[in-house]
């Protein structure tokens, strides 16, 4: 009865790692206009501190991908979130843009690098039969994690100043990663020698190799890119857009901002997640047909977002492609493992990871230069409508064509 039960203890222990993961980013997004005050930068510079941070991890995350397929899963997770936790609350404490490019582009960007692909690729070994329902349940980790973040670092950054957001989620990372020291243990292999030596002889570039050469794990990266660019963007620069076009203070920008999307993003991954499962008993590619869709509904919310429209209908579109985008999250990983050869599932997540966030890295400091040259973000949410209608269909297209002419390598 443990053993069965402890897949659900690993889901929780990651879950709740995931959720730190997620807040951990967006503290910096909800406190952003504070630290560019604080230390006199320009929109540009903060929106490269964030561009910096995600081309470091997307640098980096090879390389988790391939810690994570060699070595002990549960000590990947668990070093990276204590890593990543300490060079956060030493960003509290930075003075300037280059130590908050050391520290928050470069220490906790590497850090968070080598947690994805292991954490993932961890959950889908305690869960086969149930792997698209806990993928869904910790996907909703994200979410919270965002609203938690959004509301509570504006907040603390309200009262006690925008470094103690820093520390607090940097000493909360720190205990739960000694948690997971405790509890969390790594799936025993099946047999002994030989899946052993498969691990000892998995190369960096495999993923990568297997990834490029599998069309649906190709386009569904290309698509996944897309998602990135868009969210990246959104959540680095949504909280200022309400502080400066609508007065809000740092905790209400925080919290609404990110609670009216992932409310609805949270209902839409529970639902696309069971609907996924059982629309793949009758066709392979419903999964993402699914992902097309979602990211075609997104772009109409995403388009109606400009204008000096009212919260109440900014709320509403805030929810609307909230709720679209989770039918792409809620099966990300599913379509990628169903494609990918389980040996390699860190290191094809980190060839995917790698990708997108390399393209998303770009949104901060496009946004903040087109923010700062137009004077508002307004002109930019058409750009990201149109960024995920093209990414939709593409995704759909590959998804009804591709499954039915076999045309897709399964790996087994």
């Amino acid at each position: 009865m443990e053993k069965r039960f402890y897949k659900w203890e690993v889901l929780g222990l990651l879950w709740m790692a995931y959720l730190l993961n997620q807040g951990d980013r967006q503290v910096f997004n909800t406190v952003l206009p504070a630290i560019r005050d604080a230390l006199n930068l320009t929109d540009t510079s903060v929106g490269l501190i964030a561009t910096v941070f995600n081309l470091f991890y997307a640098l980096m995350v090879p390389v988790g991908g391939w810690a994570g397929d060699r070595f002990s899963r549960k000590w990947v997770t668990t070093v990276s979130i204590i890593f990543w936790s300490v060079a956060t609350m030493f960003t509290g404490l930075a003075t300037s843009f280059v130590w908050l490019i050391i520290l928050r582009s470069v220490a906790t960007g590497g850090g968070e690098a080598f947690f994805g692909p292991a954490n993932y690729s961890l959950l889908g070994q305690y869960h086969t039969d149930t792997r698209a329902r806990a993928m869904s349940i910790h996907q909703t980790a994200y979410y919270i994690g965002v609203i938690l973040a959004g509301w509570l670092a504006g907040w603390i950054a309200d009262r006690l100043g925008w470094q103690y957001s820093f520390i607090i989620f940097g000493g909360a990372g720190i205990v739960w990663g000694a948690v997971m020291a405790i509890r969390l243990k790594d799936k025993k292999e099946e047999g002994t020698a030989q899946p052993r030596r498969e691990r000892e002889g998995i190369g960096f570039f495999d993923g990568f190799k297997t990834v490029f050469t599998t069309p649906t794990a190709l386009v569904m990266t290309l698509g996944f890119s897309a998602l990135i660019f868009v969210i990246t963007g959104y959540m680095t620069w949504v909280p200022a857009y309400l502080q400066e076009e609508f007065g809000q203070s740092q905790a209400a920008a925080g919290f609404s901002s990110m609670f009216y999307t992932y409310v609805a993003a949270f209902i839409g991954v529970l639902i696309a997640g069971s609907l996924s499962d059982r629309l793949a008993l009758r066709f392979r590619g419903s999964r993402m047909v699914l992902q097309g869709a979602g990211l075609l509904g997104g772009a109409v919310f995403l388009f109606f977002m400009g204008g000096k429209s009212s919260l109440g209908w900014l709320y509403v579109m805030f929810a609307g492609w909230g709720f679209f985008r989770a039918f792409f999250d809620a099966n990300t990983y599913a379509v990628l493992y169903d494609v990918t050869p389980s040996r390699l599932h860190a290191s094809c997540s980190s060839a995917m990871i790698t990708t997108g966030f390399a393209v998303g890295a770009l949104a901060p400091v496009v946004l903040g230069a087109l923010k700062q040259t137009m004077g508002s973000l307004s002109a930019a949410f058409p750009v990201l409508a149109l960024i995920w209608a093209v990414a939709g269909g593409m995704v759909l297209i590959v998804a009804l064509t591709c499954y039915k002419n076999d045309c897709n390598k399964i790996h087994k």
